[in-house]
């Protein structure tokens, strides 16, 4: 089931398609009345937004699995197509897309209230092995396994794409869900991946270590190859139980900090998958990390 002909095959997301409300603002939230506030509406998602950097990277076939509410699939979709992925959306007619509401303060950092809508319900069902024909690289996107009914594909997905001797990188997406599921949970049910991609906070909650370049060590231990991400002091790369390089990350201007991971990943795994080293992909992770904070939303080409 591996990509045919010259050149690397596919590489297939499998995640989550997110309708992202921003709202950035330069004073203190006041309670119970008005903040002024910047706020636009522009489509999100961590799986989505690592196949549209994965794209920009130059990833020439990027295909992204995901559920999506019929209230706008067909904008979503669209935007997809624009950024250069082609989306395999399956339409939720039941639950509405999801929907995540980011409040951007005047440091650039962001905070997020989620609802997960139909992203969780990727279901079993949604999922087929043929969706592999022509595929080289899977990623799955990390929320996929903080529910029951996702996080059971992702585990099949993963089971299918190993089977076929394909490699599997995960990100586990959020510190505070995985608080939710636990440490052990998650490794558990990502087992078999070759390749993780946790933030800092993310790296210290699955190993209790504080150091990211000890939890970068530990987990490669699980996984073959682990890419810590360090916010703007660039990433850690470690395998076989040791670190073996640290990358810096390019100066910037912060904007909006949201997807800055989701960039870092996509262009991470779009340079692995034309055959650059890990620590060249980590370079070209932090450049993209580093552009994406520049802007508003977590998907390439967009303006303050």
């Amino acid at each position: 089931m591996t990509g045919a002909g010259p050149g690397p095959g596919a590489l297939l997301v499998v995640g989550d398609v997110v309708t992202d409300v921003v709202a950035r603002y330069d004073t203190p939230l006041a309670p119970a009345t008005d903040t002024a506030a910047r706020i636009r509406t522009v489509p999100g998602g961590a799986g989505a937004n690592v196949a549209c950097w994965a794209a920009r990277s130059g990833c020439a076939d990027v295909q992204l699995l995901a559920r999506v509410g019929a209230d706008s699939v067909s904008w979503h979709d669209r935007e997809l197509r624009r950024a250069g992925v082609r989306p395999l959306l399956v339409t939720d007619q039941e639950a509405p897309t999801a929907t995540v509401i980011a409040l951007v303060g005047v440091d650039a950092e962001r905070t997020f209230l989620t609802d997960s809508g139909a992203a969780l319900r990727l279901s079993p069902g949604d999922w087929s092995p043929d969706l592999l024909d022509g595929v080289s690289r899977v990623h799955l996107s990390g929320y996929l396994f903080f529910a029951d009914r996702s996080r059971a594909t992702a585990v099949r997905v993963l089971r299918d794409a190993r089977a076929a001797g394909l490699p599997v990188s995960v990100d586990p997406a959020s510190a505070g869900f995985l608080a939710g599921l636990g440490p052990d949970a998650f490794l558990a049910a990502t087992a078999g991946a070759t390749c993780l991609l946790p933030n800092t906070d993310e790296a210290r909650f699955l190993t209790g270590r504080p150091d990211p370049a000890d939890a970068a060590a530990a987990l490669s231990r699980r996984y073959p190859l682990v890419a810590v991400t360090l916010g703007s002091a660039g990433a850690v790369l470690a395998a076989d139980g040791r670190v073996t390089a640290h990358v810096p990350a390019p100066p910037a201007s912060p904007v909006d900090t949201t997807g800055a991971g989701d960039a870092f990943t996509g262009a991470f795994l779009a340079a692995l998958h034309t055959g650059a080293a890990p620590s060249e992909a980590a370079t070209a992770g932090c450049a993209a990390g580093a552009r994406a904070v520049t802007t508003v939303g977590g998907r390439p080409g967009r303006t303050p």
